[in-house]
């Protein structure tokens, strides 16, 4: 089948054909970090749409069957809170796209393209970090920036169950600064050693006058392999079973245009303390997203996982309803985990209604697994300390996702 599948950081997308006949692969060397080699391969993402009058970064972020999956309940109604469009991210328009693509390239909703190869699957993502880059100018805090970028990626691809391979960048500025790049490139490495995969190399690109000075752009594309046999695709997931998630370091990777539009109605600045919190806002916003891949594939050792979510652009309303068959939704426990501080304060600082919270940010759970009821009992009894592992709901007959 064709599979059209979302990135994630605001709104992206990658289309794989995988009836395509196999092209040539190339042979690629592992380059040290002193020769910044061009990625081998291209892809097709969208990275920009027009909203209204301004120009956003998008993802494309829908449910499986092409559509936007949303049941929710009418509490927290703030009628005058900011929303992720009055923020000039307009998911709307994302998904009006989907559904014009999805003409071209029938098949929406994976999280990396796969790619036949052999008795196993090549899995791609592609992604950026977003305005959370604005937020890294401001703070000067460059050093986890890149872990940011390559956790995008590679949490997408191992979704499917796939064991990430090699990771490449692509680094634009108008002026190289040679000093700030290796901060960025360092996190880079670290994500990459996070995640157990190699840096094969990227592209650095010095482009006089197209970006503000000290300001710099990132994107990235990960490749990892998995077998057809182990591909976790939801087809099998049941009504009963049980829907697991991973905390989250904070807000991560997306929704930081809404996030920096709320800081900029609070008054405080970055340099001032999170209330309820010991760490300052900018600690707070620019903590690196988790990467998942290790604690995942070691969950997926143990069986009994069908279905695998990178809860990112979209948030919990999109992303979840991605991995089930039609005709069933999720339940989700709103007092389940434990929601981090930074969230309590931009629902507050922006009077953000709770619909909108959950279709944008992560709200502390950065991963979900759909596993089976004996599952779900072993992997929270196993835990010793080392990991949290919240249930967080169920999964119904349905559609979408409605929360209580």
């Amino acid at each position: 089948m064709n599979t059209l599948c979302g990135a994630n950081t605001e709104l992206s997308r990658c289309v794989t054909n995988l009836f395509n006949p196999p092209f040539g692969l190339a042979k690629f060397n592992a380059c040290n970090l002193g020769t910044r080699l061009l990625p081998l391969f291209s892809n097709n993402s969208i990275k920009e749409a027009k909203v209204g009058s301004k120009k956003s970064r998008i993802m494309l972020s829908v449910s499986g069957s092409g559509t936007r999956n949303e049941v929710e309940t009418a509490e927290g109604s703030r009628p005058d809170g900011l929303t992720y469009k009055d923020a000039g991210v307009d998911i709307d328009a994302g998904s009006e796209l989907v559904k014009r693509i999805a003409k071209m390239a029938p098949g929406i909703g994976g999280f990396g393209g796969l790619f036949p190869l052999g008795d196993s699957y090549l899995v791609a993502g592609t992604d950026g970090v977003g305005t959370k880059l604005k937020l890294a100018f401001e703070t000067g805090i460059h050093e986890t920036i890149g872990i940011d970028l390559v956790a995008m990626s590679v949490n997408d691809i191992v979704t499917s169950g796939a064991k990430p391979l090699f990771f490449l960048d692509y680094f634009a500025t108008s002026h190289l600064d040679v000093d700030l790049a290796e901060k960025v490139i360092k996190g880079i490495v670290s994500g990459c050693q996070q995640s157990d995969c190699t840096l094969l190399g990227g592209e650095t690109a010095e482009m006089p006058d197209f970006y503000a000075d000290g300001e710099y752009d990132l994107s990235g594309f990960a490749v990892g392999i998995v077998k057809k046999e182990s591909v976790i695709d939801g087809k099998n997931i049941t009504v009963g079973d049980v829907v697991l998630g991973l905390p989250s370091s904070g807000v991560h990777s997306n929704g930081f245009s809404l996030v920096r539009r709320v800081l900029e109605q609070s008054g405080l600045s970055l340099k001032d303390q999170l209330p309820g919190s010991s760490v300052t806002l900018g600690e707070a916003l620019m903590a690196p997203t988790c990467i998942y891949v290790k604690q995942v594939l070691d969950i997926i050792s143990k069986g009994g996982v069908k279905g695998i979510a990178h809860i990112t652009g979209g948030g919990f309303t999109d992303n979840i309803p991605r991995v089930f068959p039609k005709g069933l939704g999720a339940i989700i426990y709103k007092d389940s985990w434990v929601v981090p501080p930074v969230f309590k304060w931009i629902q507050e600082a922006g009077r953000i209604e709770d619909s909108e919270m959950r279709r944008t940010f992560n709200m502390g759970i950065g991963m979900v697994l759909v596993v089976n009821k004996e599952t779900a009992l072993k992997i929270i009894g196993e835990e010793h300390g080392a990991s949290t592992t919240y249930r967080i709901g169920e999964v119904i007959h349905g559609d979408g996702v409605s929360y209580r």
